[in-house]
């Protein structure tokens, strides 16, 4: 079985977001790059699996500028075997889809991660099924490959469903699939190096959206200290203010 998982290249979490251009780009200055957390715990799963002798090769693709490629060489140190770089700057979701149903067929099993951490967009994972008229299947918390065959588990109200599916197919992936990401070892990282890292050049398409500006949250207001023996302002403030009842 041949694996493909889709990995984002997005700010750490931690990261102070700036903009620039009169709010109209995002800062990329200082920024740390790393691998979407949801998409990095699908390439765990992944590696797990090859790790348990069902998996044959696994690829990780991503659609980035030069910029992505450590990322993509973390993904190479954690496990992966090969890695595919679209050579253009990620527009949108419906670009990022296109681009990638160039480089995804062949595959049986394709793992995307249910949404990125930067745009929360959740929305290349089915459109990219829909492009390659492959089976989808969402919310997948845990995928098993029995005797050949793909086990795919998700979370529903009130309890959980297991599914036998077919090949080729993609699944969006939540929290659940793997308990903890794989840390590259220094073996995974030295190896790394040597793997093949592809570039590709994209194709003519069109995005769907266009980002006119960003705007940064609200900053919070300061906190107010209640004496703690006067419960009546602590009731008036949050009925009045904090609006919870």
């Amino acid at each position: 079985m041949k694996i493909l998982v889709l990995i984002s290249n997005v700010p750490d979490t931690t990261t102070k977001i700036r903009f620039t251009g009169d709010n109209t780009a995002f800062d990329t200055n200082g920024v740390q790059w790393i691998i979407n957390p949801w998409d990095e715990l699908a390439l765990t799963r992944a590696v797990e699996l090859k790790e348990a002798g069902a998996v044959e090769k696994i690829v990780v693709a991503n659609v980035g500028e030069k910029i992505t490629e450590p990322t993509l060489r973390k993904a190479l140190a954690v496990g992966a075997d090969e890695a595919i770089r679209v050579d253009a700057a990620p527009k949108d979701a419906y670009f990022v889809a296109k681009q990638l149903a160039e480089v995804a067929k062949d595959f049986d099993l394709i793992m995307a991660g249910i949404e990125a951490s930067d745009y929360n967009g959740s929305g290349v994972g089915g459109m990219l099924a829909e492009m390659l008229g492959i089976n989808s299947v969402s919310a997948v918390s845990g995928i098993d490959i029995e005797n050949g065959e793909l086990k795919i588990h998700r979370d529903i109200d009130g309890g959980s469903q297991v599914l036998s599916v077919p090949t080729p197919v993609l699944t969006v992936v939540q929290k659940g699939i793997a308990i903890d990401p794989r840390i590259p070892a220094m073996r995974g990282i030295m190896m790394a190096r040597k793997k093949p890292l592809n570039v590709v050049t994209a194709i003519d398409a069109e995005p769907r959206t266009e980002f006119i500006n960003y705007e940064l949250p609200a900053p919070k207001a300061a906190c107010k200290m209640v004496e703690e023996d006067n419960a009546k302002e602590l009731i008036t403030l949050l009925h009045e203010e904090a609006k919870v009842f």
